[in-house]
C-alpha cells in the first residue's frame, strides 16, 4: 500500500482506524499464506495451492487499492503490506525446496530472500535519513515476476506425472525460474545504486547549502 503525495498522511498504528478494510484484506493474505504452506508442506493438492497462491497474491492490488480510495492508510498498513508480500514470496520459494520437481532449489530461494532482507534494511537506513526510496518500477516489475515463478512451480507440480518429464516443458520452467532469479538479484543492484546516487545528491546539496553559508556571513561581514 504504497502511498504518494496526493494521499493522507497514515494514521495511527494499532488505533481504532488501523480496523479497516484494507487491512483485514493483507491478514486474510497473511492466513492464506500460512494455509498455503501447510498445502506445499504436506503435498499432493498441487492444483489448490496454485489456486490459493493466484488468489492470495492478488490481494496485494486490492489493499492498497482501497486504502488509496477509502483514505485508509495507516502506519500498521504500511509495515503489514511489504512484510505480507515478503512472506508469501520468500516462504514458497523456501517450502518449494521440498520439492525437486518444482524446480526451485536453495540457490534461488537463497538469492530471492537475501535480496528482500538487504533492500528492505538499505530503505530502512535512508529513509532513517531522511531520503525517499521507495518502491520504483523495477520493484513492482520484480513482484509481478517473482509471482509468475511460484505460480509456474505450483502449477508444474499440478501437471500429470507424464508431463513432469516432458523436455521443453522442463526447459521453460527452469527458464522462468531462473529468468526471475536473476532479475531479482539485478533489481537488488539497482537499489544499490539508486542508494549511491541519492546520497551523492545529498551530499553535494549539503556541500551547496554550507559554501551558500559561508559566502553569506562573509557577505555580511
Amino acid at each position: 500500500m504504497s502511498t504518494s503525495s496526493s494521499t493522507p498522511p497514515p494514521t495511527g498504528f494499532l488505533d481504532r482506524e488501523a480496523l479497516n478494510l484494507p487491512n483485514f484484506i493483507t491478514l486474510t493474505r497473511l492466513i492464506l499464506s500460512v494455509v498455503l504452506f501447510g498445502l506445499i508442506y504436506w503435498g499432493g493438492l498441487w492444483w489448490t495451492s496454485t489456486i490459493l497462491f493466484v488468489v492470495a497474491a492478488s490481494t496485494d492490488f486490492l489493499d492498497g487499492y482501497y486504502a488509496r480510495k477509502l483514505g485508509q492508510i495507516t502506519i500498521l498498513g504500511r509495515i503489514l503490506d511489504p512484510f505480507v508480500d515478503k512472506i508469501i514470496v520468500c516462504g514458497s520459494f523456501i517450502f518449494l525446496i521440498g520439492e525437486p520437481t518444482s524446480g526451485v532449489n536453495a540457490w534461488m530461494a537463497t538469492i530471492v530472500v537475501g535480496r528482500e532482507m538487504f533492500v528492505s534494511t538499505l530503505r530502512g537506513l535512508m529513509e532513517q535519513m531522511g531520503l525517499d526510496f521507495s518502491a520504483n518500477w523495477v520493484g513492482k516489475i520484480k513482484m509481478i515476476g517473482q509471482c509468475v515463478a511460484v505460480t509456474t512451480a505450483l502449477g508444474f507440480l499440478a501437471l500429470p506425472e507424464v508431463l513432469q518429464t516432458a523436455t521443453n516443458l522442463i526447459l521453460a520452467r527452469d527458464v522462468i525460474l531462473w529468468g526471475v532469479t536473476l532479475f531479482t538479484a539485478w533489481s537488488g543492484l539497482s537499489y544499490v545504486l539508486r542508494a549511491a546516487q541519492e546520497l551523492a545528491k545529498a551530499a553535494s546539496q549539503q556541500a551547496n547549502s554550507a559554501s551558500a553559508s559561508v559566502e553569506n556571513s562573509q557577505g555580511d561581514q
